[in-house]
């Protein structure tokens, strides 16, 4: 069984390998290479350092410390449209990240609804921008993936242990310090970690409500020394850093990325019967209430105040859009080829498809810095601009993309490889005949993810691209920029419609095709 793998990925497998090692290690040694000594950080860019880990902190902490009470409140409560509501939670994880803070600054900008709603008290309206408006950023992209998280964790609980607890005549509070917190004591570690980096390298977030000498992240201050002051040294000394921070967190993630849970059960319903009491439906009613209110009312501000202007757009929008639908099209089909190599050859050497999930302790600016200082003595990165863009994003998709396809390959290899050995089939005959038509729900759910990561990706792209080689969310920013909320606000609708639709195109044909 070792050796089937072997003819169908075994050299496609190491080549995707070293691509991979060199766009999230080798960058890394450029970015090394060109690094000066760190006395020649100044004080501003230590001050980066610390509002970066203290803002990634504290929005993790306040992430995961919400998300408690909604999981635990979805958890035990069933109701009409859960499913949905559930489902809903996750749009925040694929919501491309310029169109979620347009509907931020709809909700809680000086002229969104919450300041209106001040002013009509008699009191003075809030600032979203700054460190406080970074935090209600993450918090908000992040809430979803918590309670994801830690919904998962609830439902390792085996059901018995609830019977137990009734039949011992348990509490709620009783319940949740003997039964629930043993569950989070080994989830929440893993969560706060993962979303910790996922805080430490949100460039969008800190490029939009960031900014100036009290919240400016590393990634931010990176942004700036390489665009504005070309100082590659200092931009290569941040992104060491920033590279040693995120590695720790992610070794951390991956301590705790699995809760553990001791003993098992039958799989049978879990019944509860500890939440009947009418104070406690009606405090789990209102913080599920809150979540949503929390999570949909930017969306839902973006429709309203987007829709009258999408006709309106002006052509450099749409050739953006153009050019972002392409740009993920092929972010999605790179990322696909490179997990299918990576998992198929994994299948003997199991640490080629660890090598995948090298990038998620990269930032894509220290990547694309580092890419920047390996092709400028022999091209124009500009002339590369989409094409370089299009490959990071892929990248730094093969983490999840991994994750959702290899359960499939090892388990299609376990039922079909000996039959597919008898008949001699092997390479390109295989992976089509065998493998494909047997992964094809996950990975159109990948392929849509990779696509709607990428559509919304602000990141490289501001790095390299002149002003006619701008993707859509980078146009979105330039309207921020000049003021013109209206046409920005029915661009980021646009944004919105394309990766949904790209994600629901790719996991529909997916699904639709996995049975036949």
């Amino acid at each position: 069984m070792a050796r089937r793998p072997v003819s169908i990925g075994q050299w496609a497998g190491l080549g995707a390998a070293v691509l991979v090692a060199v766009l999230s290690l080798g960058t890394l040694i450029a970015v090394a290479g060109r690094a000066e000594d760190f006395s020649s950080l100044s004080r501003h860019d230590w001050a980066s350092v610390r509002f970066t880990v203290v803002q990634a902190a504290l929005s993790a902490a306040l992430s995961v410390a919400i998300s408690i009470p909604v999981a635990r409140a979805l958890a035990r409560r069933s109701f009409v449209g859960r499913g949905v509501l559930v489902t809903l939670l996750g749009a925040p994880f694929i919501l491309p990240v310029i169109v979620a803070i347009l509907g931020l600054t709809a909700v809680f900008g000086k002229s969104g609804i919450v300041s209106n709603l001040l002013i009509w008290a008699g009191l003075e309206p809030i600032s979203i921008y700054g460190f406080h408006g970074v935090i209600i950023a993450h918090v908000f992209f992040n809430i979803p993936l918590a309670t994801r998280l830690l919904l998962h964790g609830w439902g390792t609980i085996p059901s018995e242990r609830f019977r137990l607890a009734a039949s011992l005549r348990f509490t709620s509070i009783d319940v949740f310090r003997h039964v629930e917190i043993p569950m989070l004591r080994d989830i929440l570690p893993g969560a706060l970690a993962v979303i910790f980096l996922i805080c430490t390298t949100s460039f969008a977030v800190a490029l939009t409500f960031g900014g100036g000498p009290k919240a400016t992240t590393i990634e931010l201050a990176i942004y700036e020394a390489f665009r504005y002051d070309f100082d590659l040294g200092k931009a290569s000394l941040l992104a060491l850093i920033q590279f040693a921070i995120c590695t720790c967190a992610a070794l951390f993630s991956f301590k705790y990325r699995v809760p553990h849970m001791v003993g098992g059960g039958l799989d049978r319903p879990v019944v509860r019967h500890d939440t009947a009491r009418p104070l406690l439906r009606l405090i789990d009613t209102g913080w599920i209430v809150l979540a949503a209110l929390f999570l949909l009312a930017p969306l839902a501000a973006l429709v309203v105040d987007g829709a009258g202007g999408v006709l309106q757009l002006p052509v450099s929008v749409w050739s953006a859009a153009a050019r972002s639908v392409l740009t993920a099209l092929g972010s999605a089909v790179l990322a696909i080829v490179l997990s299918l190599a990576l998992v198929l050859a994994g299948q003997r050497w199991h640490w080629i498809e660890g090598v995948g999930m090298l990038s998620i302790a990269a930032s894509p600016l220290v990547m694309g810095t580092g890419l920047f200082i390996m092709i400028f003595p022999f091209f124009d990165p500009a002339t590369l601009a989409l094409v370089i863009t299009a490959l990071v994003n892929a990248v730094m998709s093969l983490p999840f993309v991994i994750r959702a396809i290899a359960p499939a390959i090892a388990g299609s290899e376990a039922a079909y490889g000996k039959l597919a050995d008898g008949l001699g089939m092997s390479g390109w005959t295989r992976l089509r005949l065998v493998t494909l038509p047997r992964i094809r729900a996950p990975l159109g759910f990948a392929a849509g993810l990779s696509a709607a990561l990428s559509m919304g990706d602000l990141g490289v792209i501001t790095l390299f691209a002149r002003p006619e080689q701008a993707t859509l969310p980078l146009q979105i920013y330039r309207l921020m920029g000049a003021y013109r909320m209206d046409q920005a606000m029915g661009a980021a609708l646009l944004l919105l419609a394309l990766s949904l639709g790209l994600f629901y195109i790719f996991d529909w044909g997916g699904r639709g095709r996995a049975h036949t």
